[in-house]
């Protein structure tokens, strides 16, 4: 009891002493067409979210970069569009955001069913690790406006990832209450993703991102980024999918655009 008083007592001086300033967020909001179709009502709680989850996060810059105010809201506000109704509580398992000027080269290194160790590299725009820190690329975040077309937005993507490892290690479901929703969330999704990955294999091109077709812990953000930016063209492509994820989210994008 004492506890849910003093953290609402917070809450409510962060927001009366450290809220976003107005003109700040309506900069912010007009370069995203899929928040800035939003009504008012979901705008101010997304507001208010934004203002909490800055007061609760450490940013730091990366290559040189200086993370500005409007930098730090940009991607508060994309970060805080998947838990618009589930609470902030879902990000509670990390602290820190590095943010890159644009993508980074990361060495990987996997060993073979036979044994054998490949050293590789690969290109990120983003990378969320169980407990943080989570990665970005600055580059791909301001970009987000243009590329919203395409189904593709880092942030939400990472955030997903960090919503899907709160239960252990990512594999594209995240905690659910029951087993009959964890049941019926993986018959949606699988059925989906076999799906697409036969779309890709027949040469046929989907408006999901290709990427997706890695596996299951891939296939949710990657959906979940076109659910938030394209939704039309997910429950175009996707109908039983984009209702999976408007029951989980508790939105339905699609009747904004």
């Amino acid at each position: 009891m004492l506890r849910r008083w003093w953290r609402r007592h917070r809450e409510e001086r962060v927001l009366r002493d450290r809220a976003i300033p107005q003109l700040l967020w309506d900069e912010t909001i007009a370069q995203y067409p899929f928040l800035a179709c939003r009504p008012a009502e979901d705008l101010d709680e997304l507001k208010r979210l934004a203002t909490l989850f800055l007061s609760k996060k450490e940013f730091t810059g990366a290559g040189g970069l200086v993370v500005t105010d409007a930098m730090a809201v940009a991607i508060a506000a994309q970060a805080c569009l998947p838990v618009l109704r589930l609470g902030l509580h879902w990000y509670d398992g990390f602290l820190g955001l590095v943010i890159h000027p644009d993508e980074v080269v990361a060495r990987r290194q996997i060993v073979d069913e036979a044994g054998v160790v490949h050293d590789y590299d690969e290109v990120l725009a983003g990378e969320a690790m169980e407990g943080g820190p989570l990665m970005l690329s600055w580059h791909d975040v301001a970009s987000a406006g243009e590329s919203a077309a395409l189904g593709y937005n880092v942030v939400i993507h990472e955030f997903v990832h960090v919503m899907d490892m709160i239960d252990g290690a990512p594999d594209g479901m995240p905690p659910l209450p029951n087993r009959k929703a964890q049941e019926h969330w993986l018959l949606v999704m699988q059925a989906a993703f076999d799906r697409f990955v036969r779309m890709l294999d027949s040469g046929r091109e989907p408006f999901l991102d290709p990427y997706g077709a890695e596996g299951l812990d891939e296939f949710f953000p990657v959906t979940a980024e076109a659910f938030f930016t394209a939704p039309l063209q997910l429950q175009d492509e996707h109908p039983a999918l984009y209702d999976l994820l408007a029951g989980f989210f508790e939105q339905d994008p699609a009747r904004h655009f």
